[in-house]
């Protein structure tokens, strides 16, 4: 394990907040707020042509919770923060993405094995400990996560004729995947993530009891999402069948 002396800031957010500075935390670099200012405009032209513009909001409310809001900087400190930070990504953002600009046809075997790689990765150590020495691999992983959940979200909500099962089989085996890195994280004996140890414990926190937090945010609210996602896929598939 990398000694704490030796690790560096993280990349993007900056360095981990002091408990009584969180507030103060937000993440106001000009490319980024420059970014999200022309994408909110874009959406909102579109939104006037073709609709969506509640579902294009909360993706881009998402978008600003995540990257702006304290939350962004609170990941450098708690591992749990992270966990937090990516089901805004996942369960938010990207559904609502896919509500407002669904992505038509979406190979959702592909974009299923795209995003559980990326979510095997952001979980091992070493790649870990490499996201947070490089700004560009942190912004690579990050759109790793959005890009792949966005199509297989589209799937799940527009399903192809034919094909209406299949997203429901894939969300299944997410959850199962999520379920196996939750129960890595919540069981494990020590701290994986030599970045957080001694800043999980400048907020209070034993930094296996943040790891454990991490692990229970993916297994229960983490499954939330899916689970309605799953059971609305199914319905519209049982809707269709019985039609025919």
């Amino acid at each position: 394990m990398t000694p704490i002396a030796a690790v560096p800031p993280p990349p993007y957010c900056g360095p981990a907040p002091a408990p009584g500075a969180l507030w103060q935390s937000w993440n106001l670099d000009p490319p980024l707020l420059a970014g999200l200012a022309v994408l909110l405009v874009w959406g909102t032209v579109r939104a006037r042509r073709r609709g969506g513009g509640g579902a294009f909001a909360v993706f881009w409310l998402a978008l600003a919770v995540a990257f702006v809001s304290p939350l962004c900087a609170l990941t450098a400190a708690l591992f749990s923060a992270r966990a937090v930070h990516h089901l805004v990504l996942l369960g938010i953002a990207a559904p609502a993405l896919a509500l407002a600009r669904p992505w038509r046809g979406a190979p959702a075997a592909a974009v299923f094995g795209a995003l559980a790689a990326a979510l095997v990765l952001w979980h091992l150590p070493g790649v870990y400990s490499a996201i947070w020495r490089s700004e560009a691999l942190y912004a690579a992983m990050q759109a790793a996560l959005l890009l792949p959940a966005w199509g297989l979200w589209s799937a799940l909500l527009a399903p192809r004729d034919g094909m209406a099962l299949m997203p429901v089989a894939l969300v299944g085996g997410l959850a199962a995947l999520m379920g196996l890195i939750g129960a890595v994280l919540t069981f494990a004996p020590v701290p994986l993530y030599a970045e957080h140890v001694l800043l999980a414990a400048l907020w209070g926190l034993d930094p296996l009891a943040d790891q454990q937090l991490a692990g229970l945010v993916m297994w229960v609210p983490g499954m939330i999402p899916l689970a309605g996602a799953a059971a609305l896929a199914a319905r519209r598939a049982w809707l269709r069948d019985a039609q025919t």
